[in-house]
């Protein structure tokens, strides 16, 4: 292993002295008078510097070995916040803490001064931020390549019930830890014309005339890798125009119309995925998914051949791999093609062969719907040039399908980049499979689907391209920082191996029976609850007891994620205390999280469903403290930190078959929570490891849904009718019991699910899922057996580190192991 890159025999007091440096002269602040948020960044500084460090250090290693790179490319990637992951991976947490002490400053309070890098929004850009971490623990040669949004997704307020979006301008105050590179900028051509040509040898040359130009600057953000071995980076690209204004039009008094072009510019990175429901949008869209691609290559090849020279291009795939995380990216097959056949005078077979062996894709999505498509006439716009190469990779690949299937006209139909009709499109999927030497999914049951359900046919014409990459998480942050009383019990019993070894974890099995190690673990998840608690008082003005099982669901709001039958089990319960004066089997708090689309009505009214149904339960003197309901806003890294090491149980409970995998599964059973869920994504893996009787299976199979839906044959409504359970719960949510003096406010839900075909099957697995519940409250309500099977789903959660994933990756993708 390669020597630290850190000092462990760092000081505090020398720790102590770069934070006053750093202040005084980067800052311009004396020490003696710093706020929370000025020592985190003088502290930020400080810790930058042994990052800088690292960097460079490391990146010369890598010359020296001649190693391949990875380029990973995403338009996400939810960092969340670096000062205490830094600390922890290079080291230095009580060396700063007690630099900060002898300063009288405390490291808590200013890590919460630290907003959380808002360039993501769900789980697509968590898995990216965890996957570098894991590539940086491992020692592999690998970066990601992304956008530098300056506001990213959205804060997310409640008002009256109802989720309100407010601007996420998370780097006002400039990130302490982005390293700027203008000498390292790129030029990037868009919109313009092409010219038919030929060129000196009488072959066709066309020429790409009249384009306008975006700079694009590069940021680093610095990852470090658990022990400071290696200091990979993170390259973030924003968007400038290729002149600020227009001096003329300036000196004639037409001052915005002269920074009109530099304004358009910018906007290309000036937010996460901008509403694409008006032209303007999908445009802003299309450019900005180009903008990546082609900063992304330009710097690739800018590095190869400074590296390797410029006449080594023909081998690019030994020395570089380049993965997609999701079509986003996808325009990279239509880029690179571009790069090596225009710029680089490839032969068109020669490019197409480094082309293929250079991309892998990793499709995210079973939805048909969700797979990225572009207009032809936006295309032609936009990108003139990549249309037509497009088309030709397209020709190409339709002669192999009519040589395989001669005279099928719906395969090549099905399978061709171009969608035919009124208006043409161009299917982004397609144009990934075909431009990748590996399509994989993202656990077992998802890459089945997508061999079976989503695209067989590819798969028939070529089985060797796809294979099954499960997700994972990285401990250090799901376990490690977020959930530190944990972390030191689990190191004190069974050594720290697991940091970097999660299959080590095994190694609590013998302790399930020492009643000092349970009662242990069980004091570590009460002050955890506790600690959950008092953040829920600050933010919901709620008081919830930690005592209580804490049954969670956070996670983005979308209907087959089923919030709502989650939702209908809690009106459920509130109904048997109220109406039938039960006693639950143990008091519950269930708590949310999530954001809605902004344009997602559907998600949106669900927040308010929460909302209203958690004001009447919270206020009603008859529960008697039995049942609580929160929704904690603006859901993110930071907030899942503090939510995850609470939770008893994890809502897993997605319609069958229509998650890929989940990872919020996974850091919560690393976490000690048991899972109740459906077979669905990486649910089935968690089941395979910890076994039947450590987690709720309830519901509906795919192959069930796959079934009704191919017949048509699910009747909601029979539910409705012969079900009291589901009855009771749905008339209660017509009516105006959660919504007075609105009265049909929640009626479209009713409808909906009863009588309008319930896509989501919420009422043919309630019942299962209550009866789910209800074994989850017994179990909850002794102590012994339930601290015995949360054990049990720590202990076997090895599997589900990120660290497994990438060496995956590396040795059956990139050819990095």
């Amino acid at each position: 292993m390669s020597p630290k890159i850190t000092n462990p025999e760092l000081k505090r007091s020398d720790f102590v002295e770069r934070i006053r440096y750093n202040a005084r002269y980067g800052m311009g602040i004396g020490d003696d008078q710093l706020t929370n948020q000025e020592a985190f960044e003088a502290t930020a500084r400080s810790l930058r510097e042994k990052l800088i460090d690292g960097m460079l250090e490391t990146e010369a290693r890598y010359a020296r070995q001649g190693s391949k790179r990875l380029y990973y490319l995403s338009m996400e990637f939810l960092m969340g916040r670096a000062l205490g992951n830094g600390l922890y991976n290079l080291g230095l947490l009580e060396v700063c803490r007690g630099a900060l002490t002898d300063m009288g400053i405390d490291l808590e309070e200013i890590r919460q001064a630290e907003p959380d890098a808002a360039l993501g929004n769900g789980g697509l850009g968590r898995l990216a931020a965890c996957f570098l971490d894991s590539l940086a623990t491992l020692g592999l040669a690998g970066y990601g390549y992304g956008l530098l949004y300056e506001f990213g997704l959205f804060r997310q307020e409640i008002r009256n019930g109802y989720q309100k979006e407010k601007p996420d301008h998370w780097n006002a105050l400039r990130s302490p830890w982005l390293i700027e590179r203008p000498e390292e900028a790129c030029i990037v051509p868009i919109y313009g014309r092409i010219e038919n040509g030929v060129d000196s040898d009488g072959g066709y040359n066309p020429m790409w005339l009249d384009w306008q130009v975006l700079v694009g600057v590069p940021s680093d953000l610095p990852i470090p890798g658990y022990g400071g071995h290696t200091v990979n980076f993170l390259r973030l690209y924003s968007a400038h125009s290729s002149q600020d204004f227009d001096m003329q039009i300036f000196n004639e008094g037409d001052y915005l119309r002269a920074v009109e072009q530099k304004i358009s510019s910018e906007t290309i990175s000036k937010i996460l995925y901008p509403a694409d429901t008006v032209q303007s949008g999908k445009e802003l869209r299309l450019l900005q998914e180009y903008f990546l691609v082609a900063c992304t290559l330009r710097d690739i090849f800018r590095r190869y051949k400074k590296e390797h020279g410029t006449h080594a291009i023909a081998e690019l795939s030994t020395k570089v791999a380049i993965q997609l995380n999701d079509t986003h990216p996808a325009l990279t097959v239509a880029e690179l093609m571009r790069t090596l056949v225009d710029e680089e005078h490839f032969e068109w077979d020669a490019a197409w062969e480094q082309t293929q062996a250079t991309l892998g894709y990793t499709n995210h999505t079973l939805l048909p719907e969700a797979l990225e498509k572009w207009s032809v006439s936006l295309f032609e716009k936009v990108l003139p040039r990549h249309l037509q190469i497009i088309y030709e990779i397209n020709r190409r690949f339709l002669e192999q399908v009519e040589t395989r299937w001669p005279g099928d006209t719906k395969k090549l139909a099905w399978m061709s980049i171009i969608e035919e009709g009124e208006t043409k499109f161009v299917r982004m999927a397609n144009l990934a499979i075909i431009g990748s030497h590996s399509v994989n999914g993202v656990a077992k049951l998802h890459s089945d689907l997508v061999t079976t359900n989503l695209v067989p046919d590819f798969y028939a014409l070529w089985p060797e391209k796809f294979n099954n990459k499960t997700n994972g998480v990285t401990p250090r942050r799901w376990l490690l920082k977020a959930n530190p009383g944990l972390a030191g019990l689990l190191s004190e019993t069974i050594g720290e191996g697991w940091i970097t070894d999660l299959d080590q974890l095994r190694g609590l099995e013998p302790y399930i029976d020492d009643s000092s190690f349970r009662a242990r673990f069980l004091d570590v998840k009460l002050n955890n609850k506790r600690l959950l608690s008092d953040a829920v008082w600050v933010t919901n003005r709620v008081r919830i007891d930690p005592l209580a099982l804490f049954d969670i669901q956070i996670k983005r709001m979308h209907e087959y994620k089923r919030q709502l039958l989650n939702l209908l089990h809690i009106v459920y319960l509130y109904l048997i205390i109220v109406e039938d004066g039960k006693q639950l089997p143990t008091p519950r708090v269930c708590i949310f999280a999530g954001k809605a689309a902004p344009g997602y009505w559907a998600a949106k009214q669900i927040i308010k469903l929460i909302n209203n149904v958690a004001q009447r339960i919270n206020n009603d003197p008859r529960v008697h403290d039995q049942l609580k309901v929160v929704f904690i806003p603006d859901y993110r890294v930071s907030l899942a930190e503090r939510i995850i090491p609470a939770a008893d149980l994890s809502e897993q409970i997605s319609t069958a078959g229509m998650e890929a995998s989940g990872t919020g599964n996974m850091k919560l059973a690393m976490n000690g929570a048991l899972t109740i869920g459906t077979l669905d994504g990486a649910n089935i893996e968690i089941l395979e490891e910890v076994g039947n009787d450590n987690i709720y299976i309830f519901g509906l199979r795919t192959e069930d849904i796959l079934d009704m839906r191919k017949h048509n044959s699910y009747r909601p409504e029979e539910y409705y009718l012969h079900s009291d359970r589901v009855k009771r719960v749905m008339d209660a949510i017509k009516g105006e019991l959660f919504c007075p003096g609105e009265p049909g406010l929640f009626e479209w839900i009713f409808n909906a699910l009863v009588h309008e075909g319930d896509y989501y099957f919420h009422l043919a697995d309630f019942n299962t899922y209550s009866d789910a519940q209800a074994l989850a409250a017994e179990d909850f309500s002794q102590p012994l057996l339930w601290s015995r099977k949360a054990i049990l789903n720590v202990a076997r959660m090895g599997k589900f580190s990120s660290d497994r994933t990438i060496r995956e990756y590396a040795q059956d993708i990139w050819g990095m192991l």
